[in-house]
């Protein structure tokens, strides 16, 4: 996941199924949080989420499908996250009669439920794979991406990038300062499109005339 290491409310709700309200309900009530973030649930950025966040919330959809109660989900991750770092993307869980159990990597014991029951295990291994295939769709650019330049919070240190891309836009300048053409920059960056080395020509160019401008006042 070179491209994508942050994942907004958005994203997580289009590859995992989950709405805006259980992932404000499972972050205050301590079952998953995201990694990333400021808190503030209403801003764009406010709740961000790390690829193991995406793993954890995708086998908590699972368990749900599975019929496992809300607040069971709830029990047991308070339970973990006191315990564990990240447990929902790296133990291996059974489901038991609706009830979760778990195999405790420290002790070696495998936590399960009443005897003669049959368990249903997830392997995490699978479920990591599903959840980076899935991941690597958000990677195709969109048409509205096409010769816009953006900048957000959690990609590239805030700093302007190609949409869709975490390519910067100083790095084509950089490029078109030593002389290459739109050609030459593409066979460099094969995601961008003339409309893309415009774009971040044209904002590079703009953010120097406008340093350039400051300096001169001073």
């Amino acid at each position: 996941m070179s491209e994508l290491i942050a994942f907004t409310v958005e994203h997580v709700r289009g590859l995992t199924g989950l709405s805006p309200q259980q992932l404000r309900y499972w972050d205050r009530s301590g079952v998953l949080s995201p990694h990333y973030g400021d808190g503030a649930s209403g801003q764009p950025y406010g709740r961000v989420y790390s690829f193991r966040d995406l793993v954890g919330l995708r086998t908590l959809a699972q368990l749900r499908e599975r019929g496992v109660p809300l607040q069971e989900l709830r029990r047991v991750g308070q339970w973990l996250a006191a315990r564990y770092d990240a447990p929902w993307s790296s133990l291996r869980f059974y489901v038991v009669e609706r009830r979760v159990y778990f195999d405790d990597p420290r002790s070696g014991a495998r936590v399960l439920g009443p005897p003669g029951q049959t368990a249903f295990p997830f392997e995490m291994e699978h479920v990591a794979a599903d959840t980076q295939a899935a991941a690597a769709t958000l990677r195709e650019r969109q048409a509205e991406d096409i010769g816009r330049v953006v900048q957000h919070r959690y990609v590239m240190h805030y700093a302007p990038v190609v949409a869709g891309t975490r390519i910067p836009t100083a790095a084509i300048w950089d490029f078109h300062r030593a002389g290459y053409d739109s050609a030459a920059i593409i066979r460099e960056y094969p995601r961008l499109t003339p409309a893309d080395v415009c774009a971040a020509i044209a904002h590079e160019q703009d953010r120097h005339n406008y340093r350039a401008v400051e300096r001169q006042a001073v």
